[in-house]
């Protein structure tokens, strides 16, 4: 089910919902500019999740080339990703 970025959270306020509930967090919690990667909150199994979120929650599909950590490392770097790909702004 797409579940459109507009509908009650912000695109920011949707990852931080879903890694908040799906992933273990630092225990100092987690900043939206934090590497998900170094922090240990994401692994390779991890990042295939957070793609296929993406792809169901937004509509968009993620392809190989874009599984680099210039678009999926952090928060920030999350939102800016699907902003990219899907032409809004958060």
């Amino acid at each position: 089910m797409t579940v459109e970025p507009n509908e009650g959270k912000d695109i920011k306020g949707q990852f931080r919902e879903y890694i908040t509930n799906n992933f273990v967090l630092p225990a100092g919690g987690l900043t939206d500019e934090a590497s998900l990667l170094e922090e240990g909150v994401l692994d390779s199994t991890g990042v295939l999740n957070v793609v296929m979120f993406i792809e169901e929650t937004f509509g968009i599909e993620v392809k190989d080339e874009e599984l680099v950590p210039d678009n999926l490392d952090s928060i920030d770097k999350l939102v800016a990703f699907v902003e990219k790909k899907t032409g809004r702004a958060a």
